[in-house]
């Protein structure tokens, strides 16, 4: 990859749109070229302030019964309109004119025959994108679970499966446990068909984190960890991408994902099977 193509999915890698295989192309490039690297930085620190600093509202009652109201005398005055021919007006009547402000305007415009039914649905969605409160968009979610694919999807291609290999949680745990700074559980779960292969390092979400690999018939399971947020959804997830299942779980001290390729079943069974054990520790 070069730093064109690089920088034409500069806005899908940060969106966690792209495939693994070409998240994890564009993530060693950025490792390569610093000044891609930098650009990237910039691109997604101005991304988070723009999201921590920008307000979300929630549209009131009296808003939303404006515009389905404006849809329902739309559709009401022009049941076999085309929609088709309602869109140029739109674009017409808005190129020569001001910007419309969207705060303390009339809303009476919306049933104006220039406009019509296709002006009145592309507003309406305008306002569903951009209203809904933050915690309902799963941006974060799905960008963290590119980069927990492509770091699963790495550890197999690259034979950097483990930093220590061993079936014996007193071997994996004190190393893993003298390289960070949290002491994460290491449990071995042979006896219910998840034998413990090793640990590794890895690094997510701009951290740390802990990659313990666990082993079910010939095929293997990351299980990722690292301290749980004081605000962590403590419901259970699962995530379904090209392929693989992302099984989310967090417990009062720390937050775990579960990447494989396994059915979900088997994987559901891991995280009862290691909820189970590490609950006694």
């Amino acid at each position: 990859m070069n730093c064109e193509e690089a920088v034409k999915l500069m806005d899908g890698y940060l969106d966690g749109e792209l495939d693994p295989i070409t998240s994890q192309t564009s993530e060693q490039h950025l490792r390569d070229c610093s000044n891609c690297d930098q650009a990237y930085k910039t691109h997604g620190s101005l991304i988070r302030a723009i999201g921590n600093a920008a307000p979300y509202y929630k549209a009131s009652a009296e808003l939303r019964e404006q515009i389905r109201s404006s849809l329902r005398e739309e559709m009401a005055a022009r049941p076999m309109r085309n929609v088709e021919s309602d869109v140029q007006p739109l674009f017409r009547r808005r190129q020569p004119g001001p910007r419309t402000v969207l705060f303390g305007t009339q809303w009476n415009w919306l049933s104006l025959g220039g406009l019509g039914l296709a002006a009145a649905i592309i507003f309406a969605a305008i306002i569903a994108v951009n209203l809904v409160p933050r915690w309902q968009r799963p941006a974060a979610d799905q960008f963290l679970a590119t980069q927990l694919i492509a770091s699963h999807v790495r550890s197999l291609m690259a034979n950097h499966l483990t930093d220590v290999a061993s079936s014996d949680q007193h071997t994996v745990k004190p190393w893993l446990d003298a390289k960070l700074d949290f002491a994460p559980a290491v449990v071995d779960l042979a006896s219910e068909g998840f034998p413990l292969v090793g640990g590794r390092l890895d690094y997510l979400d701009n951290r740390t984190v802990a990659a313990l690999v666990y082993q079910r018939r010939k095929h293997f399971i990351n299980l990722f960890v690292w301290p749980a947020a004081p605000d962590a959804t403590r419901t259970p997830k699962i995530i379904t991408r090209q392929g693989y299942q992302l099984l989310n779980w967090v417990d009062s001290d720390f937050d775990y994902w579960a990447v494989s390729d396994v059915n979900v079943n088997d994987l559901q069974t891991f995280k009862e099977q290691f909820a189970a054990q590490t609950s006694h520790h």
